[in-house]
């Protein structure tokens, strides 16, 4: 299965600007009751591709898309950037997209940007996942598609 972000349209069968109704409907309601999600946030699980996403929203309409696909390894799912699998090693997946014509921001804090795009790409989080000689982690562990006024947002 393969998840493509659509920067400023949609993740999957998620669009930005729909209503907190409309995603409760395609069957996105939260993973974990327990959980405690932040307002406007929350966190659900997308059963068939094994993919969690968190899903912010302001003033009741989606505006950002959180997708943590990486916290299940052997998941059968792609997520795709510009026919990009988000999965490639970070540093080769920033060079990709700026050979494609994509501004990348790189920042020392394991947030990369593509601005013009709304994309947040991290590898920064508290989860275990492949690490590089340096104790870096290889792959970006998630992505953030989102509505202009680029917001840098900490992975869980």
């Amino acid at each position: 299965m393969t998840l493509e972000l659509l920067p400023e349209v949609d993740v999957a069968t998620l669009r930005l600007g729909m209503s907190v109704g409309a995603a409760g409907e395609l069957g996105f309601a939260p993973s974990d009751p327990e959980y405690g999600d932040a307002p406007g946030q929350v966190l659900c699980e997308h059963e068939e591709s094994q993919t969690e996403f968190n899903l912010g929203f302001t003033k009741g309409v989606l505006a950002d898309i959180h997708v943590y696909r990486f916290r299940v390894e052997g998941a059968d799912v792609a997520v795709d950037l510009d026919g990009l699998d988000v999965r490639t090693p970070s540093e080769d997946l920033l060079e990709r997209l700026e050979e494609r014509g994509h501004t990348v921001e790189q920042h020392d804090d394991g947030v990369d940007t593509l601005p013009a795009l709304h994309v947040i790409l991290s590898n920064e989080s508290s989860f275990e996942y492949p690490m590089d000689e340096v104790r870096g982690p290889v792959y970006f562990d998630y992505a953030l598609v989102h509505l202009g006024g680029l917001r840098v947002s900490r992975g869980g």
